[in-house]
């Protein structure tokens, strides 16, 4: 909260974007690898889970996280703008069952102009916790994007 009681806005947070895209940045190259997440997360890095991140984050497609992805990526998953992310989930869910299957995603990266590949989509249903007869869930696709671990 601001002093005027009000909301905090998007560049109140922008410092802590910073700190924790350059903890993230093991090497301080300006990006984000594989590696430096492999180093962050240390004996308990799951490669499904990092290429799954990347592959959410990494918006041009080069392989890294640059900074002003990361802020993107996080920024769009601020608790505050959780209905927005309902509305989108349910636009991903072209059925309407409450879960993303494999195609849902798949189709919805194709449409937001992404390229990923089907071993890149099963890993970030495994990540969300769902499985590939079952798709994964509304509270899934927020572990996908962390969207509850920005606060």
């Amino acid at each position: 909260m601001c002093p005027s009681g009000t909301a905090a806005s998007y560049s109140d947070t922008a410092p802590a974007f910073r700190q924790a895209f350059e903890a993230l940045d093991a090497d301080h190259d300006g990006k984000i690898s594989r590696d430096d997440l492999r180093k962050f997360y240390s004996k308990d890095a799951d490669e499904d889970a990092i290429r799954s991140m990347i592959a959410v984050a990494d918006l041009n497609r080069n392989g890294f996280v640059e900074y002003e992805e990361f802020e993107r990526v996080l920024s769009s998953g601020r608790r505050r703008s959780t209905g927005i992310m309902e509305e989108v989930f349910k636009t991903m869910d072209k059925d309407g069952d409450g879960r993303l299957s494999h195609a849902d995603l798949k189709s919805y990266m194709h449409f937001a102009g992404l390229s990923i590949s089907d071993e890149e989509v099963e890993a970030m249903i495994r990540f969300g916790g769902g499985d590939e007869s079952d798709g994964v869930s509304y509270e899934g696709l927020l572990k996908i994007l962390s969207v509850d671990n920005v606060y």
